[in-house]
C-alpha cells in the first residue's frame, strides 16, 4: 500500500507521464471502464478457456508420463531421456513452429500452454514416485499387499505432496505461456486487449491486462493451496497450522 501511495503521489506531482507510467487511480478507472463497457468479460473468458484446456491437457500428459516412467524401469528408459531433452527447449520459442503446424487458431496457443504445464507435473511426480520411503514399501510387503495395492495405497499417496507442488508450478507456467501465446495472432483474450492498447499507446490498459493476469495467477495458486490443505490435512506440518 505504501508503494502504491508513493506511486500515486509521484504521478500526481507530474514526475511521470500518463503515457509511460499512469497513476494507480487512472489504471483502476480504466479497468472499471473495461468492465462496464463489456470489453473485459468476453476476453477474460477466452483467456480462461485457453488456460483451462491447455492446463488440463498438460496435467494429463504429465501424469501419464510421470506414472509410466516412475513405476517402470523400462518406461523410464524410453520416456525420461526424451522428456529431459524436450524440457531444455524454450517451449515459448516453439510458438512459430506450432502456428506452422496447426494454423493461427486456438490449437497452437493451447498446445504451448499444455507443454509448459506438463514438465513440472512430470518432474515432480516422477521424483516423488522414485523417492517413496523404502520402509513404507517394506511394511506394505509384510502386510501382503499386491503390487497394485502398494501403488494405490502407498506410492501414490506419498507422491501427492510433490504432485501438488508441481501443480502450482504448472499453473505459473500456464499463465506465462498464455501471456506470450495471446500476443501472436489472437483475436480475443487479455493479451489481445494488451496488444491493441500498445498500438494506441493506452498504457493504462496495458497495466490493466497485467493486473488481471496477476490476479488470475494468484487466485489459481490460492485454489491449489486450499486443495493442498484439504488433501494433506494428515501431515503434521499442516496440523500445526
Amino acid at each position: 500500500m505504501a508503494l502504491l501511495a508513493l506511486w500515486q503521489a509521484v504521478a500526481a506531482l507530474g514526475f511521470t507521464s500518463p503515457q509511460t507510467m499512469p497513476a494507480p487511480s487512472l489504471i483502476l478507472a480504466s479497468l472499471w471502464q473495461l468492465i462496464m463497457s463489456g470489453q473485459l468479460g468476453p476476453n477474460l473468458l477466452a483467456s480462461l478457456f485457453r488456460v483451462s484446456v491447455g492446463l488440463a491437457a498438460g496435467i494429463a500428459a504429465g501424469i501419464m508420463l510421470g506414472l509410466a516412467a516412475g513405476l517402470s524401469r523400462l518406461g523410464e528408459d524410453f520416456i525420461d531421456p526424451t522428456v529431459q531433452m524436450a524440457r531444455t527447449l524454450p517451449h515459448l520459442a516453439l510458438l512459430p513452429l506450432m502456428i506452422l503446424w496447426f494454423g493461427i487458431g486456438e490449437t497452437p496457443k493451447i498446445v504451448i500452454i499444455a507443454l509448459g504445464a506438463s514438465f513440472p507435473i512430470y518432474l515432480n511426480l516422477f521424483a516423488a514416485i522414485r523417492g517413496t520411503d523404502r520402509k513404507l514399501l517394506e511394511a506394505a510387503g509384510m502386510l501382503g499387499l499386491s503390487a497394485w495395492e502398494v501403488i494405490w495405497h502407498v506410492v501414490l499417496p506419498s507422491a501427492l505432496p510433490n504432485f501438488l507442488v508441481g501443480l502450482r508450478q504448472a499453473l505459473g507456467l500456464a499463465w506465462i505461456s498464455l501471456v506470450v501465446a495471446e500476443q501472436i495472432n489472437a483475436t480475443s483474450g487479455i493479451g489481445y486487449l494488451v496488444m491493441n492498447a500498445q498500438e494506441f499507446l493506452q498504457t493504462d490498459v496495458i497495466f490493466d491486462g497485467l493486473l488481471v493476469y496477476a490476479a488470475l495467477g494468484l487466485a489459481t495458486d490460492r485454489l491449489v493451496r486450499s486443495l493442498e490443505r484439504r488433501l494433506l490435512a494428515w501431515r503434521p506440518a499442516l496440523l500445526a497450522n
